[in-house]
């Protein structure tokens, strides 16, 4: 790993260079929203504020996609959906970092390789940001993560007051530095122990959550009566879904815009929704909320661990910020540890 130093004055000069080859997205604020946006020059982005309402997954495991547009008329024609170009996602957090790993084995793991998830991920070169604050409802250390810790990242840049500490941690960020190697100086000597004095402040901030056990306590209470406790207070909205960085469920579609000819895309859905996982023929093995809210639980706390040895939730806090009704994992984590 390699340090290096960007002065603030010179980030948007950085930013404007990789434009010259990239696609360059950021966290951009409108209206007190910070959102993930492509970023136009001289655009301002927010590095040092909080993080986004919805992560970036969207730029992964777009929230609507096309997958091929056909036309029936006679011999069937497909024509694909054209692939991405380069592009450059900055300022994404530790969390959102984490949450690709999670998300691989699902789309480009060992049984099943998804072409629009591999090409964006293939395409894109990740510049993480080390966070600045933390949310009250943070609790990413509960799964070894750090809100400094860059790991996944191409670069990652931690902010030390003059200007951005930046890691070198795979050949795409090297190349990404070398390209436009005068804006850069040397990291201080004192570069990592300022990073780890960052982290230090910010982890004693986070919320305080200890996942050890749960699986395992969970394999134990699909038919408990837990479920039937806290389901009443569900609305099924599915906002928390819909901000949660390593949901993935979605459904496939064709639509026919005139005639024979139209398109195939695939939308997110929602397990929390009613009819998620309601069969052609009206049956619904998930017919009530008690059903939909354990499975959501269940899924982000024991089944992804189950098959891809991994948890399935990143401690964003995300769905605790969102949800209208406070349906509080953390308060759920709590709850399993102490059901005897």
């Amino acid at each position: 790993m390699e340090n290096r130093f960007l002065s603030e004055a010179k980030l948007d000069q950085f930013l404007a260079g990789l434009g010259q080859k990239y696609q360059v997205i950021a966290p951009v604020e409108e209206e007190g929203i910070v959102l993930f946006k492509p970023w136009q020059n001289e655009q301002k982005i927010t590095l040092r504020g909080s993080n986004s309402v919805v992560p970036p997954k969207d730029f992964f495991f777009p929230q609507t996609e096309t997958m091929f547009k056909f036309n029936a008329a006679g011999d069937w024609e497909i024509e694909q959906a054209p692939g991405i170009g380069p592009r450059v996602i900055v300022g994404m957090r530790p969390c959102d970092i984490m949450s690709l790993k999670l998300l691989d084995p699902v789309f480009i793991g060992e049984k099943f390789n998804d072409v629009y998830y591999r090409d964006k991920r293939d395409n894109t070169v990740i510049i993480g940001v080390s966070c600045e604050e933390v949310n009250h409802n943070c609790f990413c250390a509960a799964y070894g993560n750090s809100p400094v810790n860059g790991e996944g990242a191409d670069l990652h840049l931690t902010w030390l007051g003059d200007g951005y500490l930046v890691e070198v941690l795979t050949e795409r960020g090297r190349e990404l530095v070398d390209s436009q190697s005068s804006l850069f100086t040397a990291a201080g000597t004192d570069a990592q122990s300022k990073k780890a004095e960052k982290a230090e402040k910010l982890l004693a901030k986070q919320r305080p959550v200890d996942v050890a056990g749960v699986k395992e306590k969970l394999d134990e209470m699909f038919e408990h009566p837990y479920w039937e406790e806290i389901a009443p207070k569900c609305l099924g909205c599915g906002a928390c879904t819909y901000v949660c960085p390593t949901c993935h469920c979605f459904d496939i579609v064709d639509h026919v815009s005139h005639g024979y000819e139209g398109e195939r895309f695939r939308c997110w859905d929602s397990c929390m929704f009613a009819d998620f996982t309601c069969m052609a023929g009206g049956h619904n093995p998930r017919p009530t909320k008690k059903e939909r809210v354990r499975n959501r639980f269940l899924h982000k706390l024991k089944y992804h661990n189950d098959r891809y040895n991994l948890p399935g939730c990143v401690g964003c806090g995300r769905c605790l910020s969102k949800c209208p009704v406070n349906m509080d994992i953390t308060r759920i984590i709590s709850d399993v540890k102490g059901v005897k």
